[in-house]
């Protein structure tokens, strides 16, 4: 009897080799990824693309080859997209070679509105793919006061100049450490363009921070080699009526109309039929307490909300914020360990009141993750809103509160940042 022959598998396609960082392609750009790059594919692989927009073809410089992705800038546009423009600051233009183009604009390139229309598909594709939920077709980027008529510029209130070792003050390149010197920085405020070092040699620095406040004169703030900082005496910012106390270096909404935005939001997120003043409301990596300060505004000065923040000097900005509220109060704290004890130690009475509360969180870039996610669910609150910078993390986040029966209820995105990849959502979850 001849022997078996053994059974072949088929072969798959061989992906095309790694290139050498360096070698140029010819790319056809199909969508649009997380993190402000394009896709486009070689032979099986794809490649990620800075610098270009869906529909075009580019030709374009590999800058990383892995075995799962490549990565690529843009170095000629073959054919371009008619949502293509001029872009708004020229030190990052198309037409200079990556590796001198200033980082922080990557979508200067693009016209506005396709700006937030490809970033309410990150954002869609991240919480469909994720979490299982489909925004449905109202749900839409919006622009933020004035944006649309300086075309996405002028709005940053804070810009961080770094400090190469010869002196030179400049933005970093995209994705590197190396300061690229410019001549003008469009999308800052006036007060910061006008204050801007742009020319200067800087001994033993390290960067420079220009900081204009709503109240006051703006600031040049220098932090040298060894991470001394001069003593400043704190900054005030107002939103609406309503002014906040902070460390000049300390956070604050970027965009000059972000806290007025998202305090609007939130008030507007937070269902009233299910607001109980009296519950353990918790505003979850609360800052100086603009959020806490949105619900208090919108409910009373009989309001009890607890804000909780790491960073102690922010803290304690905090409690002096939120001084209108006999019920507010300001802890320093680590989010995940303060939401574990809540949990654990909690009476029969205060897990009562933790069933009817409304919690606010506004979680770094990273997300709430797992474990505070746990935590919370653990409490059982009656409604959370979730203010996101990031969609990725908050789809994933998302999806862990979704397991546990919290759905969006509704959901709000804001182009907080124009001429740059980053969308803010904010979100109301209940069971």
């Amino acid at each position: 009897m001849p022997a078996r022959q053994p059974r072949r598998r088929p072969q798959r396609p061989a992906a095309a080799p790694h290139p050498a960082v360096g070698t140029e392609l010819e790319l056809e750009v199909t969508g649009v990824a997380h993190g402000g790059v394009m896709v486009a594919r070689h032979e099986g692989r794809v490649v990620f693309v800075a610098d270009a927009i869906p529909g075009e073809r580019v030709r374009a410089r590999v800058t990383e080859a892995k075995k799962s992705f490549w990565r690529a800038d843009t170095v000629e546009v073959l054919e371009a997209s008619p949502h293509r423009r001029e872009h708004v600051w020229a030190e990052a233009s198309v037409t200079r070679d990556p590796e001198g183009r200033a980082g922080g604009a990557e979508f200067g390139h693009i016209e506005l509105a396709h700006q937030r229309e490809l970033k309410r598909q990150v954002a869609t594709d991240a919480l469909t793919r994720m979490a299982g939920i489909d925004p449905g077709t109202d749900f839409a980027v919006q622009a933020l006061p004035g944006d649309d008529e300086r075309h996405g510029t002028g709005w940053r209130t804070r810009v961080r100049l770094q400090v190469a070792a010869d002196g030179t003050v400049g933005p970093f390149a995209a994705r590197s450490h190396t300061v690229i010197p410019v001549s003008s920085l469009p999308l800052a405020a006036e007060a910061i363009a006008e204050i801007a070092p742009l020319a200067t040699r800087f001994g033993d620095a390290a960067s420079v921070d220009l900081i204009a406040p709503s109240q006051g004169r703006p600031l040049s703030i220098v932090t040298t080699r060894d991470g001394a900082v001069p003593s400043l005496a704190p900054i005030v910012e107002k939103v609406g009526d309503r002014e906040f106390a902070l460390d000049a270096l300390g956070f604050w909404q970027v965009h000059r109309e972000a806290a007025a935005t998202l305090t609007a939001a939130v008030q507007r997120a937070v269902d009233a039929d299910e607001f109980d003043p009296r519950a353990a409301n918790l505003d979850l990596y609360g800052g100086v307490g603009l959020l806490a300060a949105a619900v208090g505004d919108r409910f009373g000065q009989a309001t009890r909300i607890t804000s909780v923040e790491s960073y102690e000097p922010a803290t304690d900005f905090a409690a002096r914020n939120l001084s209108d509220w006999v019920g507010a109060r300001a802890i320093t704290a680590r989010v995940e360990r303060f939401v574990q004890r809540l949990a654990d130690d909690a009476t029969a009475v205060e897990r009562g009141r933790q069933r009817a509360a409304t919690v606010v969180l506004d979680p770094p870039r990273s997300g709430a993750g797992k474990a505070v996610v746990d935590e919370l669910v653990r409490t059982a609150p009656a409604q959370l809103v979730y203010v996101a910078c990031d969609p990725v993390a908050f789809a994933r986040d998302a999806a862990l509160f979704g397991e546990a029966g919290y759905g969006i209820r509704s959901l709000e995105a804001f182009d907080l940042f124009p001429n740059t990849h980053h969308v803010e959502l904010v979100a109301r979850l209940s069971r």
